[in-house]
């Protein structure tokens, strides 16, 4: 009878090393709880380590609160521009309230650009990026920016519908 050899113990690792990190900016997510749960939202910034503020792992989000209605031919143009609106929302969303997808939205969006943490800390701020969040995804939602292969995007064709459930 031979004893197996011995080994060292490795130090344990958490779950959260043993994943790859892809919840990064630009990552379309969906709110899973809150206010706006149900809601898709853009990863902005991430904050693995957590923060003074919020010690645990989360991330600044820019999501669609009231996405546009749908359109048709007989509808007047002040009508279309009314239901063609987009409610914006900022926000910091602790990572086990989020749910990743898989989309990604186009690199020409920008999602780092989108919020800054110094507009969080005042609320002329978080309106001011509310304000540029509602003009960027109305003129993307109009226009998706097309793929590789020169069809609309998928990612912010998703980002515009409402989540069904």
């Amino acid at each position: 009878y031979r004893q197996p050899p011995r080994r060292t113990p490795q130090p344990a690792r958490t779950p959260a090393e043993d994943m790859g990190k892809f919840i990064k900016a630009g990552r379309v997510v969906v709110l899973l709880q809150g206010r706006y749960a149900g809601k898709k939202a853009i990863v902005v910034k991430v904050f693995d380590d957590g923060s003074k503020a919020r010690p645990f792992g989360h991330c600044l989000v820019a999501g669609v609160a009231q996405a546009p209605l749908k359109v048709t031919k007989r509808m007047s143009k002040k009508k279309i521009t009314k239901r063609q609106r987009v409610k914006p929302f900022v926000k910091y969303v602790n990572y086990s309230h989020i749910m990743p997808t898989r989309y990604q939205v186009p690199a020409e969006v920008q999602p780092a650009t989108l919020v800054t943490d110094q507009q969080m800390d005042s609320p002329d701020g978080r309106i001011e990026a509310k304000k540029y969040v509602k003009k960027l995804l109305q003129e993307k939602f109009l226009t998706p920016p097309p793929d590789k292969s020169g069809k609309p995007s998928k990612d912010v064709i998703y980002l515009r519908k409402k989540l069904r459930f």
